[in-house]
């Protein structure tokens, strides 16, 4: 079952002609468009399905600077800056709130890698203090853990998936963008390796500027152009309860994370829990992943199934006239664990008592887009003049996202940077460079 998710009206009528294109209705296309549309560039925004649908509103909502990798420390505070603004700018609550985010462990391995992080970040003034044993078990009382300690995150917040993208994407109208939904970017039109337009399945919009924020689909999309973008998918399940006690705002324990919503339900999950797809795609960037699956992710499971044939890691080939992958799968919308979602449960209850008898209001499945350092892309393609790319989120592409959609817009208009943008470069893949795998 699929969470349910605002929907937002649709423009029919593409434009002939736009400064920019943007691929992909996530929280990072959506703010993309909107900042760009706000600096005044003429901008359409389409998606295969609908606004928000895949892992936009299928994560957690936490909008942290806590446990950032060292490289995503300046982009994490434009995105909680970018965060605040929103409901100013667009006259509508996004569901952004500093709420503070708990983190409690019994683990003396996590409590020091905690420790450590804190004295990395110092340089970048994050409002982050360690709690003792005492202050841990009175933040998060949990039964039958011994906290040995934990962190309280003051400044990090939340935000609510099922309505910031859609919210932020529909707010880009204010400034003039438009919005199409239900129509899938099949290609690019090429002149002389520069980009010339974006060939939709209902027509194309001429354009020299194009971002693909496409998620999961991006490294399929730049494939047709020889762009190489070593991406992989792990499959996540996640539920949500019905309105419920409230237990705290926004939970982290190394059993499970709790995150309260606007009407009182929770979103809850296990951190590191996934299913890593056998596919075309993985099997080709295996290698480059590796050490980031063995360092991140603690319960990998390994399967086989109908996405080594269809989804975004599939082998594929069409063209502009023909239909095209993502028009075949409009949302990307994976079965959950029924085992997972059996173990949330049980983490759950045994740790808090107080969410006995829950009732699930629904779960469901999302595949989480990763990069081989766990950093997300946001660059150039090298090799197509005029398209850019602004994905591999890496399980914390929400929280990021508007940060990430900020420094694409800079990128595409030009503008100086927010943060240097070497970091996040596509060419980090096959310069040398040697793969640090980030941090969680």
């Amino acid at each position: 079952m699929s969470p349910i998710v605002k929907r937002i009206q649709n423009d029919q009528e593409l434009p002939a002609k736009t400064d920019v294109v943007v691929i992909g209705g996530g929280i990072v296309g959506a703010t993309a468009a909107f900042l760009l549309a706000e600096r005044g560039l003429s901008v359409a925004l389409v998606e295969k399905g609908h606004v928000g649908g895949e892992q936009s509103s299928r994560n957690w909502g936490w909008c942290r600077r806590q446990n950032r990798d060292e490289r995503e420390l300046p982009l994490s505070g434009v995105a909680l800056q970018v965060w605040d603004a929103f409901a100013a700018k667009i006259g509508e609550d996004v569901g952004f709130r500093r709420c503070g985010l708990l983190y409690a462990t019994d683990d003396p391995r996590q409590l020091a890698e905690w420790e450590a992080w804190r004295d990395m970040a110092r340089p970048f003034n994050v409002n982050t203090r360690m709690l003792s044993a005492k202050e841990a078990a009175d933040a998060i009382p949990a039964n039958g853990r011994r906290w040995l300690g934990g962190v309280h995150s003051i400044d990090d917040g939340k935000g609510e998936p099922a309505i910031a993208a859609p919210t932020i994407a529909d707010g880009a109208r204010r400034f003039g963008a438009t919005i199409h939904q239900g129509c899938a970017a099949r290609g690019l039109d090429l002149v002389n390796g520069a980009v010339a337009g974006v060939i939709t399945e209902k027509g194309t919009i001429r354009t020299q500027a194009v971002l693909c924020a496409g998620g999961a689909w991006t490294s399929m999309f730049c494939r047709q152009y020889g762009v190489l973008f070593p991406q992989a998918s792990v499959r996540q399940t996640a539920l949500r309860t019905r309105p419920t006690k409230d237990l705290g705002e926004a939970i982290y324990t190394p059993q499970c994370a709790l995150t309260r919503r606007l009407d009182g339900s929770y979103t809850l999950a296990i951190s590191g829990r996934a299913t890593l797809d056998i596919t075309p795609q993985g099997l080709r960037y295996a290698r480059w992943f590796m050490p980031m699956f063995l360092a991140r992710l603690k319960a990998v499971q390994i399967g086989i199934g109908a996405s080594f044939f269809h989804g975004p890691e599939a082998f594929g080939s069409w063209n502009g006239d023909t239909t095209s992958p993502f028009e075949r799968i409009r949302v990307l919308d994976p079965a959950p664990s029924r085992r997972t979602i059996a173990a949330i449960l049980q983490r759950v209850t045994e740790q808090f008592p107080a969410m006995a008898g829950i009732e699930i209001a629904d779960s469901w499945g999302a595949y989480v887009d990763c990069t081989p350092d766990a950093v997300p892309v946001i660059s150039p393609a090298d090799g197509v003049k005029g398209l850019y790319l602004a994905a591999g989120g890496s399980g914390h592409g929400f929280g990021l996202g508007p940060g990430i959609g900020h420094l694409a817009a800079d990128l595409v208009a030009n503008d100086t940077p927010c943060v240097d943008p070497s970091p996040f470069r596509l060419s980090r893949f096959v310069d040398g460079s040697k793969v640090k795998v980030g941090g969680i």
